[in-house]
């Protein structure tokens, strides 16, 4: 009777496990197709019975365009000049994505976003157009992020500007708090020179900026005066004395040897060449008035000389441009129509309040021509604080849209690489330019008729002749040129 309750208990245990393994198999084969978050159930016959493990699910997000919005100036496409991320680089906000140059200038594209770079457009020197995707970037899970097209943005318009719109180089660094100071008095970042470790911008370069900007006055930086050596228990003999080394000498700079391949070439106009072409074709229309003349620089030469090493001692190099520009505004103030634009009707003339003079630079991208704003308001010094920035920022690139558009009046110093005449061509809107050829040392006669050394410039100008008279452009001249050959007389006019 026991084996029989035996068996009928066996039985009746394998018919409930073969149940249960049924019902668990079922369970797992109608849960496969559905690839919705639950758990998994495995059967382990050992324990006959079902355990739950839970697996975890890779969730990517949502993959954004990045897409090149309108930069401005009437800007349809720019060119690429280099990738800083490849696809599978993880960026976070801030960090470059890319340089692109347009005919204005060159801008690196920073990210708005946390993520993954999943797909990048274009080639090296590839034409991005407005609108067309730059990027694609996985972003990181979490909130809906918002599609937004305001990789570059018109520097009028900007409000993050100095976050998301940098110049070439690396990217701005500073910290929130710079930021937000930059951001409330609406300035930009990109226009702001560092002079933290690895240029990283500070509060006092904001301040400073502010500062130049609207006129206020800082108190000086503190400096530490040289204190001179104590004074020796006994004077060393002369054979004691160390011998001293000889400076070291200047390493000269190094040439390039020219690559001679013996085959032609064809590449296509991009950036700034491309800009050229539009600019110098329409100055082709423009019938160009010459005039030239020689001035005596010789007490500008001595004036520079004894403020060169007061404006050192501030930081700021000191050349002959800032007097060559302050002249110029002064002359401008006299003759106004050589500070207006014409309209390619030539019907209506404006005349410009401000004098924003323009600088012809040759730097490694080609001709850049940025300009000083409201040259009538600033002080020769601050006009040299503001060259020397701009030189900084055209040496590495960093030239940025504002300070290469607005100009409305020229002068190239074509004489710091060599000659002394030349035949500028203006600049569309603009009416007139000025070029400067070399100082030279040459012999002339003074007023009592004695042979004296004089430092001779030879300065070369081009005015738009459907406006512009000869007359007018030569009276300008001379008082320009009597500006320069007697500094002092600027004093009373300056402002």
């Amino acid at each position: 009777m026991a084996a029989v309750t035996r068996g009928s208990f066996t039985f009746m245990r394998r018919l409930l496990l073969a149940h249960r393994y049924k019902r668990c198999c079922s369970r797992v084969q109608t849960g496969r197709p559905d690839y919705t978050r639950r758990p998994h159930t495995l059967f382990i016959p050992q324990l006959c019975s079902s355990r739950f493990f839970h697996t975890s699910y890779v969730t990517s997000g949502p993959i954004v365009p990045f897409k090149l919005s309108d930069i401005g100036e009437g800007i349809m496409e720019v060119t690429v000049k280099e990738w800083y991320v490849k696809e599978g680089d993880k960026v976070s906000q801030f960090d470059s994505i890319c340089e692109v140059q347009s005919d204005k200038a060159s801008v690196t594209i920073t990210s708005r976003y946390d993520g993954v770079i999943k797909k990048l457009y274009y080639e090296v020197d590839a034409t991005a157009l407005v609108g067309s995707p730059l990027v694609d970037i996985e972003t990181e899970p979490g909130p809906e992020v918002a599609h937004e097209e305001d990789v570059v943005e018109t520097p009028a318009m900007s409000n993050d500007e100095h976050t998301h719109q940098e110049i070439k180089g690396h990217k701005t660094q500073a910290t929130p708090a710079v930021r937000r100071l930059a951001m409330e008095n609406n300035i930009k970042l990109s226009e702001v020179v560092g002079t933290g470790r690895d240029e990283r911008i500070l509060k006092e370069d904001i301040l400073n900026f502010l500062a130049k900007q609207t006129g206020a006055i800082l108190p000086p930086t503190p400096f530490h005066e040289i204190q001179p050596p104590p004074p020796a228990a006994s004077a060393p003999s002369s054979a004691s004395m160390p011998k001293m080394k000889p400076p070291p000498s200047v390493p000269l700079p190094v040439i390039s040897r020219p690559v001679f391949t013996g085959k032609d070439s064809t590449e296509p106009l991009k950036g700034f060449h491309k800009a050229m072409v539009k600019t110098m074709t329409a100055a082709l229309k423009i019938p160009h008035f010459g005039y030239k003349d020689e001035v005596d620089l010789t007490r500008l030469v001595q004036l520079r000389k004894e403020l060169k090493g007061l404006s050192e001692g501030r930081g700021v190099k000191l050349s002959y441009m800032p007097f060559f520009i302050k002249a110029a505004s002064l002359g401008l103030l006299h003759f106004p129509i050589l500070n207006a634009s014409v309209d390619e009707a030539v019907q209506n003339i404006t005349y410009k309040a401000s004098h924003n003079i323009g600088l012809a630079m040759d730097t490694s991208q080609g001709l850049l021509v940025p300009n000083v704003k409201n040259v009538q308001l600033l002080s020769v010094f601050e006009i040299a604080v503001e060259l020397n920035r701009m030189q900084t920022l055209g040496a590495t690139g960093q030239l940025g849209t504002a300070d290469l558009t607005g100009g409305t009046f020229t002068l190239s110093n074509i004489g710091s690489i060599g000659g002394t005449y030349a035949k500028p061509v203006i600049l569309p809107p603009e009416v007139a330019i000025g070029a400067l050829g070399k100082i030279q040392v040459l012999p002339r006669f003074n007023s009592r008729d004695e042979v004296v050394k004089a430092h001779v410039m030879n300065v070369s100008w081009s005015a738009d002749h459907r406006i512009i008279d000869g007359a007018t452009m030569a009276r300008f001249s001379n008082l320009w040129r009597d500006y320069l050959e007697n500094p002092a007389s600027m004093v009373l006019d300056l402002k």
